[in-house]
């Protein structure tokens, strides 16, 4: 009995309402002061949950020569009655939830400190998918130039190519630096796995043929890329940490994104084209 009674209070019945109403289904034709006594609960307390049940439509009120006995009408009909209660107020909440974050909307971000307009960095801590997903973002809305420096051991997914595809279709200019290594890997099918040299010159050999500027290094390079001469994405990697504990920077700083291009420009001269690449392999 104590089971059905916590049972019945995850559906929002108090101590006394679960008891009384648990008398009422196993009686029939009762009067208050039976069901006070098969529920274990005072008489003047049975009162108010008896009201609030006619109410309810739980129990209906017979009024007999002398007096007032209830009965329990039947369960599937009280179980309707409460599933659909339960989806009003759920759907009355999420109502009130969309409506409250409309307001809400407007106010995200609408007051820029101070030092906000001076420099906007992003710090994203973490190996998880919101960090692509930014990624990804960034190079969306990038309209002219997206300058890359990328360590193949972390080489960029399919959802990133088809991206930069599209933005080089459109007029966009792309201009790459790939430290190739042994450690090359390749995204397909959601899944990374190793890479060989002849898929890396394949997929090289894809990029320029789509319009990609590209050129090969040989030497540690620093793992950011440049959008549109203003943002900066920085990968920090650190082998002797956890990949939990890798961390990006989005840097939002015009002078801060010339100043990475001058180590871009000092990279692309020193670096190699594919086809010197080929030579060498």
């Amino acid at each position: 009995m104590n089971e059905l009674i916590s049972k019945l209070k995850l559906l929002g019945f108090t101590e006394y309402e679960s008891k009384i109403f648990l008398a009422l289904l196993q009686g029939h034709l009762m009067s208050a002061t039976e069901i006070a006594e098969s529920a274990s609960v005072r008489r003047t307390d049975v009162y108010n949950v008896l009201k609030s049940f006619v109410e309810k439509g739980y129990c209906n009120e017979i009024e007999t020569n002398t007096i007032m006995k209830y009965e329990m009408i039947d369960p599937d009909v009280i179980l309707d009655k409460i599933e659909s209660k339960i989806q009003k107020e759920k759907e009355k909440q999420v109502a009130s939830f969309k409506e409250a974050f409309k307001n809400l909307k407007p106010l995200y971000r609408s007051k820029e400190k101070e030092q906000d307009k001076i420099s906007n960095i992003e710090l994203i801590r973490g190996y998880n998918q919101h960090r692509e997903e930014k990624f990804i973002s960034l190079l969306k809305n990038a309209k002219k130039e997206i300058l890359f420096m990328i360590r193949l051991e972390i080489y960029i997914s399919d959802d990133v190519d088809k991206t930069a595809e599209k933005f080089i279709k459109k007029g966009g200019i792309i201009k790459s630096i790939y430290e190739v290594g042994n450690n090359f890997k390749v995204k397909k099918d959601g899944k990374w796995s190793e890479g060989s040299v002849n898929d890396l010159v394949k997929v090289f050999s894809k990029f320029e043929k789509y319009g990609e500027q590209l050129k090969l290094s040989n030497v540690k390079i620093p793992n950011f890329t440049v959008f549109d001469r203003e943002t900066v994405f920085m990968n920090i990697v650190d082998k002797s940490l956890p990949r939990y504990n890798e961390a990006d920077i989005i840097i939002k700083n015009k002078d801060y994104a010339e100043s990475m291009i001058e180590v871009f420009n000092t990279f692309w001269e020193k670096s190699f084209s594919l086809k010197e690449y080929k030579k060498i392999k």
